[in-house]
């Protein structure tokens, strides 16, 4: 924060007006920056690690990892992709759309994949005020993250530039929603 003193225009002469500074992240930056640190929230509180990326080149942002053994598995993890958005039309009643571009999907839906992969998009509501309220009573967040595994999305047909997928309203990317797909990793479960 600066310290700007009045000069006549609502200010009091010598006394320090206070005026908050944007930081200037672009509006794209900031909506990726504010997933990624919802997801590591998320993790944390459910007692899972993040293993980041340098890049996503290979269609995922972050690997999410358990330190937990399960019936089949011991220290299961996924991949995900992170997207994030202020755009409340692509709600539906009970899905959320979201368009990816034809490489991006191929990479995420990869038959090969070694990990298992998912994609979360985040839906936000407008404006940089409204994403985040700190106060003593803790942190809160209007911000939804919904889920799909990267195997349900299905396929892209030929010559499509982009793949419009569905992810469902009940998978909510919470504590106990993260908590679930490690019990399914780590228990053998199909996705």
């Amino acid at each position: 924060m600066t310290d700007v003193y009045g000069n006549g225009q609502g200010g009091h002469p010598g006394r320090p007006v206070v005026e908050r500074i944007d930081g200037g992240l672009p509006r794209s930056a900031r909506l990726e920056q504010f997933s990624l640190a919802f997801v590591h929230l998320v993790a944390a509180a459910a007692g899972c690690s993040i293993k980041s990326h340098a890049t996503d080149y290979d269609g995922v942002d972050i690997t999410i990892a358990a330190s937990a053994e399960y019936e089949t598995y011991y220290c299961p993890e996924f991949e995900l992709q992170v997207k994030c958005t202020t755009q409340r039309e692509l709600l539906r009643d009970d899905h959320m759309v979201w368009t990816l571009t034809r490489d991006r999907f191929l990479k995420l839906v990869h038959p090969k994949r070694y990990n298992l992969a998912l994609l979360g998009v985040l839906l936000l509501p407008e404006g940089p005020d409204r994403m985040l309220d700190l106060s003593e009573e803790g942190v809160r967040s209007s911000g939804r993250m919904y889920f799909e595994y990267a195997s349900r999305l299905g396929g892209i047909e030929d010559g499509k530039a982009s793949k419009t997928v569905r992810l469902p309203r009940s998978n909510l990317f919470d504590v106990e929603g993260l908590q679930e797909i490690m019990r399914n990793i780590g228990d053998g479960g199909q996705w």
